[in-house]
């Protein structure tokens, strides 16, 4: 499996700034850090990795202009996943659903494994921008004179790499805001702070 050096050199310092820019799936890493932990939110990273990695494949085939030109269908899923994700924040607000942190007197619902992997997918593949990211910056990398399909797998890898390192740092953080918040004000401002940004990546889900 062969590259061009000189390409990867630039590819790979150009996807961490793009992953390290705080974001939809960042700010919901980050969420999820605050309320049920790094490693439950794991869960939440393998959907939304996946969905990365089918962006990022469409985009590279072309699929993605296909679908920016007919918007409809992405409209809708991209807005019921905004309301979605929204829905849950206000849960989480009110300290109540399977994403809030349970009170002293109350006992704790999880969410299940494959609810967290989806929401981390359906945030990847509705978010307009990882498309219009993946579609602008991923194509330059890419060498005419060398097979698509191995410069492709390679690129991809290396994307989830930097993708998943930047969420296990925004994770890790709300892991560490999470104690400063339960020393300040209890549970009930940790579920205020962490809905508020899942409501936050509703909105910017369906509106940005």
């Amino acid at each position: 499996m062969s590259l061009n050096l000189a390409l990867l050199s630039a590819f790979i310092p150009t996807f961490f700034v793009v992953s390290i820019t705080p974001g939809m799936c960042m700010t919901l890493a980050l969420s999820l850090g605050i309320t049920i932990g790094v490693k439950r939110a794991l869960w939440m990273m393998a959907g939304e990795l996946v969905g990365v990695a089918v962006v990022a494949t469409a985009a590279a085939v072309g699929v993605a202009t296909f679908m920016l030109k007919y918007p409809t269908a992405f409209a809708v899923f991209k807005y019921a996943g905004g309301a979605y994700l929204a829905w849950l924040g206000i849960q989480m607000w009110r300290s109540r659903g399977k994403m809030a942190m349970p009170e002293e007197d109350s006992q704790p619902v999880e969410s299940s494994r494959l609810q967290l992997a989806l929401q981390g997918f359906v945030t990847a593949i509705a978010n307009p921008k990882g498309w219009a990211f993946f579609i602008a910056l991923l194509p330059p990398f890419i060498d005419s004179k060398l097979p698509l399909a191995p410069q492709l797998t390679a690129l991809i890898l290396i994307i989830l790499a930097l993708e998943f390192l930047c969420l296990q740092l925004y994770a890790h953080g709300g892991k560490t805001l999470r104690k400063a918040l339960k020393q300040g004000g209890g549970v009930r401002t940790v579920n205020r702070v962490a809905g508020s940004l899942m409501v936050l990546v509703g909105a910017w889900l369906a509106f940005g």
